[in-house]
This record gives structure tokens, C-alpha cells and sequence, in this order.
């Protein structure tokens, strides 16, 4: 028998800025609906700095998130904490089943799980995790302290962590499979004027090497004459792809690289379930904190026009 207490018009899945966003959109549309995420503040909460999003000069990821938690949380909208595995249809409602076993039921879906770092794909790479290697500079810089790291990618995820590293670190080699750097051109500046990061152009990692920890790194191209530089800690930030397994579930029609379509509602393919932030093809993808709170926000806007319709047909979405 479903508990009633369990029954919402709209489920909102993830817990970053799309997702709390929309949450907001919701509580001002008297939606009732309930915000389900496994990490609040998605990747955005390990930014070291954010400079380009209005109202904040500069502001640590963390501290932006807590801003949008705290404004959840005054509309009456506690955010569980746990993580969406099964979707299924039934009696005409989605059916959500989280981690920890709790059924959920809901009209609609949002779905705004986001992305996840994209790994390296060398053969040890996952040996290395927590002994050398990481994804998020933020959570992992100081252990780093008066230590030379390297950072992988080219782009503005990879300028942030150089920079931040630089504060941190005595040495930071940023490298790069292509000649030239990517992104907004204030980090590209700051990176290429640091003393202490030095950038390795048209090259990539082909192994890492070390004795239970990350000690070296071998590269396709010789550098200096070396095929090989040693560092005490290797950064990865060469992008994020989407998660998967609620899209493959919910047979969601996707891009070749995996993102969901959207029409300009954010709408997908499927009756009843929308989606936003970094997970669409929306935004002509470019993928911002700030893309992915306006996504949030059409897609509540849209979803409050079909559950009116819902109550009233003569109405038109």
C-alpha cells in the first residue's frame, strides 16, 4: 500500500544549483514536491573560486551552495539526502526508489543528477585514488603544501585548481593535450603569469608510476628531454560526463555525447519527466552555475503549467 505522506506532485532528483533552483521555482509555484540528491551542491561545491556569477565578487563553491541550501530550507524544503537507483512506473505515477530502500512516488520528474568527473581510463588509474590522485583540488590542496603536483586539462575547471594549487604547492605543471589553452580568458591570464605553474603543451599521461603512492608520471611526448616528471600528487580536471544510469533507465533520448535533449521548456522525450543543468544539451551547452539555474527555473515554470492543466483541460501549456 503506498504511504501517502510519500506522494508528491514532483520529485526533483540531484541537488545542485539546477536542482535547488528549481526547488526554489517550485515552493514560490506551490508546487508540492520533494528535492532528492545524493551531494548537495554537485561538483560546484569543490569549486575553489567562483568569480563570474552575480551578486558574488568571488566566492568559494561551498559557501554558494550553503547560500542556495539556506534558501531551500526557508521555503519549508528540507533536501533528503540520498540517491535515486530505480525508477519504475505505477498506478499511472513514478515510482523512485532510493539507496537506502525509501519509496517515493511523484507526477512529474526534474531530473538534474548532473555530471561526474571524467577519469583518465589508464589501466592503474583507480589504484592511485586517495594515494597521490585526485579529482577535486579543493578538498585535497593541502595535503600538498610546499609539494609539486601536476594538473591534467585545459580548461577553465583545470585553470582553477592550477591556481588554487599554486597557493598551496612549491611547483604545479599544468598539462595539456593541446597547443593551446581554453576558457575564459581572465583564468588563461592568471595561469600563463604565474611563476610557480609551468604549462607542458601537446602532451598527455600515458602511466602512472610510484611504489603504493603516485610518485612519477610518464608522458607520450618527452619533456625538457624527460619522458618522465616527478611529483608528489597528480589533479585530474579534464571535464565531466553525465550519470548514466537514470537516463539509460528512464530511456531518455540523448546526444552522442550521452546529454540529454531538451526542447527550449526542458522537456524531454519522455511524458512527465523534465530535465536541467549540466545533464541536458540545453544552454547551447555551455554549461555554467548560472545555464544551469535558469534550466531549473523553465523547467518549473513548464511543469507548474501542466499540472495546472492537469486540474483544469480547458487550459493550454
Amino acid at each position: 500500500m503506498i504511504d501517502k505522506k510519500n506522494i508528491y506532485s514532483l520529485i526533483i532528483v540531484g541537488a545542485g544549483p539546477a536542482a535547488l533552483t528549481a526547488s526554489i521555482y517550485a515552493s514560490r509555484y506551490n508546487v508540492d514536491h520533494l528535492i532528492v540528491g545524493e551531494a548537495i551542491g554537485g561538483l560546484v561545491f569543490e569549486a575553489h573560486k567562483i568569480c563570474n556569477f552575480p551578486t558574488e565578487i568571488e566566492i568559494k563553491g561551498a559557501e554558494l551552495v550553503s547560500k542556495m541550501q539556506k534558501h531551500v530550507e526557508f521555503l519549508g524544503n528540507p533536501i533528503i539526502a540520498d540517491k535515486i537507483v530505480v525508477i519504475d512506473k505505477e498506478n499511472n505515477q513514478f515510482k523512485l526508489t532510493t539507496q537506502s530502500n525509501k519509496k517515493l512516488f511523484a507526477t512529474t520528474i526534474l531530473l538534474a543528477s548532473g555530471t561526474k568527473h571524467r577519469q583518465l581510463n589508464l589501466p592503474n588509474e583507480k589504484e592511485f585514488i586517495g594515494k597521490g590522485l585526485s579529482y577535486c583540488a579543493t578538498c585535497d590542496a593541502m595535503f600538498y603544501k610546499d609539494k609539486v603536483v601536476a594538473v591534467i586539462g585545459g580548461s577553465d575547471s583545470a585553470h582553477t585548481a592550477s591556481l588554487y594549487l599554486a597557493e598551496i604547492a612549491k611547483k604545479v605543471y599544468q598539462i595539456y593535450r593541446k597547443d593551446k589553452l581554453r576558457g575564459e580568458t581572465s583564468w588563461i591570464n592568471q595561469v600563463e603569469n604565474n611563476d610557480k605553474i609551468e604549462v607542458i603543451y601537446n602532451t598527455e599521461i600515458i602511466e602512472i608510476e610510484g611504489n603504493g603512492k603516485v610518485e612519477t608520471i610518464r608522458l607520450n611526448n618527452p619533456y625538457k628531454g624527460k619522458e618522465r616528471i616527478n611529483i608528489d600528487g597528480l589533479f585530474v580536471e579534464i571535464g565531466t560526463i553525465p550519470q548514466k544510469a537514470l537516463i539509460e533507465e528512464l530511456s531518455l533520448e540523448t546526444n552522442e555525447s550521452g546529454y540529454i535533449k531538451v526542447g527550449a521548456n526542458q522537456k524531454t522525450n519522455k511524458e512527465k519527466v523534465w530535465a536541467a543543468g549540466d545533464i541536458t544539451d540545453g544552454s547551447n551547452n555551455f554549461r555554467q552555475i548560472i545555464t544551469a539555474c535558469s534550466e531549473g527555473a523553465i523547467a518549473i515554470e513548464n511543469i507548474f503549467k501542466f499540472l495546472q492543466n492537469k486540474k483544469s483541460p480547458s487550459l493550454s501549456v
